[in-house]
């Protein structure tokens, strides 16, 4: 092993707690037949991993793919932390070999949760696609029915949002409109609330005009959170 990814992770293991890591199992549906199942928990919080990974800024690339290869949640948590993070300083070059080596870890099955897919797709795959101009990717994740793919290609839309450009979020939509999986459903509302905030109110209300008949309950109510009470009454009596 890297040298640098056994300490890391010697790191990790010394802030662990067996009470939390239960409960965090728990949370994230680790069970039997859970989204979670077989995934394994050392119980260390995020703002202790976020802490971690300012302080192996500037790590290296072999290192981080050793964490994120890691049967440990919170390792292969902190190793998306720390792959974001290197992203955001990095060239073109090393944040394209960055970006591949994301796409084989979501391909690989270690970005296997909504945590790690949340705290990643906008970060690593969805800034650089604002970075090329280019969504395609996004798209083509959202297109996939595997259900962590595709929460990639919603959530990936994010960083767009972000910049003002609702276009993104709108091409992913029909592709996952009618997949009514709970985490599917809930990355597709919190984008479409998201584009009505940060891009334009009207963006979200002419969608919901045309689309919030055929939205499921979770998705539609996710959208209209931030909405005044007679509108969202309005859209809810839709369903």
């Amino acid at each position: 092993m890297d040298s640098v990814a056994a300490q890391v992770i010697a790191e990790v293991r010394e802030l662990g707690d067996a009470e939390r890591a239960a409960g965090i199992a728990r949370y994230l549906q680790a069970r039997p037949g859970g989204y979670g199942e077989g995934d394994e928990f050392v119980g260390v919080a995020v703002p202790q991993l976020r802490v971690l990974a300012r302080r192996w800024r500037g790590i290296d690339r072999d290192a981080v793919g050793e964490l994120l290869s890691s049967s440990i949640h919170e390792i292969r948590f902190l190793a998306l932390l720390l792959m974001a993070q290197e992203c955001a300083r990095a060239g073109d070059a090393d944040a394209r070999a960055w970006v591949g080596d994301y796409r084989r870890a979501v391909d690989d099955g270690y970005v296997n949760n909504w945590d790690l897919v949340d705290t990643s797709a906008a970060p690593v795959l969805g800034h650089w696609c604002v970075r090329i101009g280019d969504h395609t990717a996004l798209v083509d994740l959202a297109a996939d029915e595997r259900l962590w793919h595709r929460r990639v290609g919603i959530v990936g839309t994010h960083a767009h949002l972000r910049e003002g450009d609702a276009g993104p979020t709108l091409a992913v939509a029909p592709l996952v409109i009618h997949d009514r999986r709970d985490l599917i459903q809930k990355a597709l509302g919190w984008m479409l609330r998201e584009m009505g905030k940060r891009v334009e109110r009207s963006t979200l209300t002419d969608y919901l005009d045309e689309h919030a008949a055929s939205m499921g309950r979770t998705a539609l109510r996710y959208a209209i959170e931030h909405l005044d009470p007679a509108t969202r009454a309005r859209y809810r009596a839709l369903r």
